[in-house]
């Protein structure tokens, strides 16, 4: 059975990092996967979405609406636009930080109030984290990336030494640290 986990967000919130990391666990598990990144104006801050397939046997890398068993959204905004990808039964797990779109900045239009209220009341599993808090209290808010990998991790059937070990091998030396203990923080998160 293929498993499909969709990263979403804004460019520079790091989801490429989030998915070689997702990736490098999964592949470590003896899982077949394939990653399709789209990116719409990442540079620029637009919505930036990575589909992660996994399973004994995947043939494409492609979500279908409705395919989803996880979204995991580094903003509000952006769980809602990709809800509808969402499997009955699946979870998203959501940042709490709003980042404005265009729109909102050049005053065309307002940010939705009470996001993941509004999801659950359509009958979806939300977990909201204020990841970028806790990636400040790990020492660095571009750590949001691993917090959110931390809550996924806690819900996922593998163990915690396999997210740590891919975490090793693929974070840079110097930003080592800062990772593991967003890790941790995400991990310990509870609701």
């Amino acid at each position: 059975m293929v498993k499909t986990i969709l990263i979403v967000g804004v460019g520079g919130q790091g989801s490429l990092l989030a998915s070689r990391l997702l990736g490098n666990v999964l592949l470590r598990q003896g899982f077949d996967v394939k990653v399709n990144e789209v990116h719409g104006m990442s540079q620029r801050g637009g919505s930036v979405v990575t589909v992660v397939r996994f399973g004994e046997k995947v043939y494409s890398p492609v979500a279908e609406k409705g395919s989803a068993d996880y979204i995991l959204s580094f903003e509000s905004l952006e769980a809602a636009r990709w809800l509808p990808y969402l499997k009955e039964g699946g979870v998203i797990i959501s940042n709490t930080q709003k980042i404005d779109p265009m729109p909102v900045i050049v005053g065309a239009a307002k940010y939705p109030e009470n996001i993941g209220e509004k999801i659950y009341v359509l009958g979806a599993d939300i977990v909201e984290v204020n990841a970028l808090d806790l990636a400040v209290k790990a020492g660095n808010k571009r750590a949001v990336n691993v917090v959110l990998l931390g809550v996924l991790a806690r819900r996922a059937p593998f163990g915690k030494e396999v997210w740590i070990d891919a975490i090793r091998e693929t974070v840079p030396e110097r930003f080592l640290e800062v990772n593991l203990m967003a890790f941790e923080l995400g991990y310990s998160y509870s609701v």
